[in-house]
């Protein structure tokens, strides 16, 4: 597998922030099954997110699940809706999404570098 080599400079680019689950509902139109978010991430207020997670969570599991985000992308259309922030995960064997989260309970809006 070809992997680009980025310059710190690339990285310090990407804004990774610490952000609570505070709402999350169905998201029927889009084309994977997914969930929309809505996430608490301190200082920067609350962000929307769309996370193909339906696979391993439940709703009511992911409401105040510390999660990692970048918070720096420009707003993506999907369906009807607009994903602010890309919610971190590793992806399985199966195709299915593991959040990434702190490994203790931090602040929200706070920075990952």
């Amino acid at each position: 597998m070809h992997m680009e080599i980025i310059t710190w400079a690339d990285f310090e680019k990407i804004d990774i922030r610490t952000g609570t689950i505070m709402e999350v509902t169905d998201f029927p139109k889009a084309r994977n099954p997914s969930y929309q978010l809505k996430i608490d991430f301190g200082e920067l207020g609350m962000k929307k997110s769309a996370a193909q997670v339906v696979a391993r969570y439940r709703k009511e599991d992911l409401i105040g699940r510390q999660v990692i985000a970048v918070v720096n992308f420009a707003p993506k259309q999907i369906a009807n809706f607009f994903s602010e922030c890309l919610v971190l995960g590793v992806y399985t064997e199966e195709k299915q999404v593991i959040l990434l989260q702190p490994q203790q309970t931090v602040g929200n809006g706070f920075k990952i570098g």
